[in-house]
Formats: C-alpha cells, structure tokens, sequence
C-alpha cells in the first residue's frame, strides 16, 4: 500500500477562536501532520490548511476529517486535494 497527501481547510466557528489553542489540538490529534499554516478568509477570519500524510487504506482519510471536526472550535473541516504519493 501506498500513502496519501490530504490537504484539508479547517474553519474555525469564529474570529474569537484562539487559532493557537486550535493548533496544538490538531497536533495532539492528527497522526502524520506535515504541515500547517493560517489562510485569510476575511472580516478577521482565518482558516487553517493542513496537510496530513496517511496510508492508502480504506476509511483513513476520513477518519482524519471526522477527528479534526470533533476539535472543540471546529465549525468544519473538509478535504480540499487529495494526492497519492
């Protein structure tokens, strides 16, 4: 099996959320995190990309978005590329 490059753009409920906090939950969280950075959405919002590394297995690239959207602060969390490596 091979591995995958998940981009995913993570929104936070609001302005007010501490995007610090946010990270280092994801941190703790998410298994084979590569990178991070904030994105200016507007009116003060910041979205966050993340990109994660998984296996090719079934389930896994969702598991991962389930897990980010379960962070207190989240509003949503979706996949946006999807690469096999």
């Amino acid at each position: 099996m091979g591995s995958v490059a998940l981009i995913l753009k993570v929104m936070p409920e609001s302005p007010e959320v501490d995007l610090g906090t946010l990270k280092e939950e994801i941190r703790k969280r998410v298994k084979g995190l590569n990178d991070m950075q904030e994105e200016p959405i507007g009116f003060g919002l910041k979205a966050l990309k993340i990109a994660v590394v998984v296996n090719d297995s079934g389930g896994e690239s969702d598991a991962v978005e389930k897990e980010i959207n379960d962070i207190e602060g989240v509003e949503r969390a979706e996949i946006v590329e999807l690469t096999l490596m």
